[in-house]
């Protein structure tokens, strides 16, 4: 059982090798790397190509470790039973299985999706430690220990929003997905778009990571953005000349609404073209 990729994600090889040690080892893979990078979608594409259910777990703030493993609505028995409701005889029927719960019950071993892993209280990955090393909960109110049939593919994210304790770092395998280089962000270019011609793929790549290295960007475009404004450049048949212009004082790309996300960032870029034609008339 090995993952190399799909028709529709491109894996680098260090990427691969990654999957596929947290796989043998059998430990969750911890994913890091700029918003936009293909974290979540690494998750779905591992279950594709190795044709698994996948269970998704989305983390808020709000999100609790115990959300994961069940939910005990002592509300709802208590309104039952004062209606003489004969389903408060089964507290289970009061127990709402969590996303841990479903991976752990499956027959075959699913991918289990904990998606952004970082948006959490700081104790919230230490709370998982014992059920992810052992695979198994206990499940007070009915006195029961939930085991996993087989042992899911765990995969984690974070965007580095904040450090996660040393502990739960040492039970993962740890992979820092890079954001893409010009020729890797091409052939993703070509999975989403193939037949985009070149001369539009090399000016919209070139023009894409001059705005990522604007000192000052707030909020760097990212890979999500790019394929965004290629889809719109296609879509206005904008000539690749208008991309490849010289002139700073149109430091703005056309369409920069797709790859500019707040006013700070569209303001910078506005003021490198005042004092680029504040320069040319002087």
């Amino acid at each position: 059982m090995k993952f190399a990729g799909t028709d529709t994600y491109v894996a680098t090889e260090d990427l691969m090798v990654a999957v596929n040690a947290a796989i043998t080892l059998q430990r969750p893979l911890l994913v890091k790397g700029e918003p936009g990078t293909g974290k979540t979608m690494l998750a779905e594409e591992i279950a594709s190509a190795l044709d698994k259910e996948l269970i998704r777990w989305h983390i808020k703030s709000t999100t609790t470790a115990q959300q994961g493993l069940y939910e005990y609505d002592a509300v709802a028995r208590l309104r039952d039973g004062q209606l003489g409701d004969d389903r408060v005889k089964d507290i289970a029927n009061y127990i709402e299985r969590g996303k841990l719960w479903d991976a752990f019950d499956s027959d075959n071993a699913p991918v289990l999706l904990i998606d952004e892993i970082d948006k959490a209280d700081i104790e919230f990955p230490n709370d998982l430690l014992l059920e992810l090393d052992r695979m198994e909960f206990f499940v007070y109110e009915t006195k029961q220990t939930v085991q996993a049939r087989q042992r899911p593919i765990v995969v984690i994210t974070s965007n580095n929003e904040k450090e996660l304790p040393d502990a739960f770092l040492r039970r993962c395998f740890f992979h820092y997905i890079a954001f893409p280089d010009a020729d890797t962000m091409a052939r993703i270019v070509d999975v989403h778009y193939p037949g985009i011609k070149k001369a539009l793929l090399k000016e919209a790549l070139g023009a894409f990571y001059e705005v990522r290295e604007v000192p000052g960007l707030k909020k760097k475009p990212t890979t999500s953005e790019l394929l965004d404004w290629i889809k719109l450049l296609l879509a206005e048949d904008i000539d690749p000349e208008t991309l490849r212009t010289t002139d700073k004082a149109k430091a703005i790309p056309p369409l920069y609404g797709a790859l500019l996300k707040n006013e700070q960032d569209v303001h910078l870029f506005e003021r490198l073209a005042f004092l680029a034609r504040r320069e040319g008339r002087s």
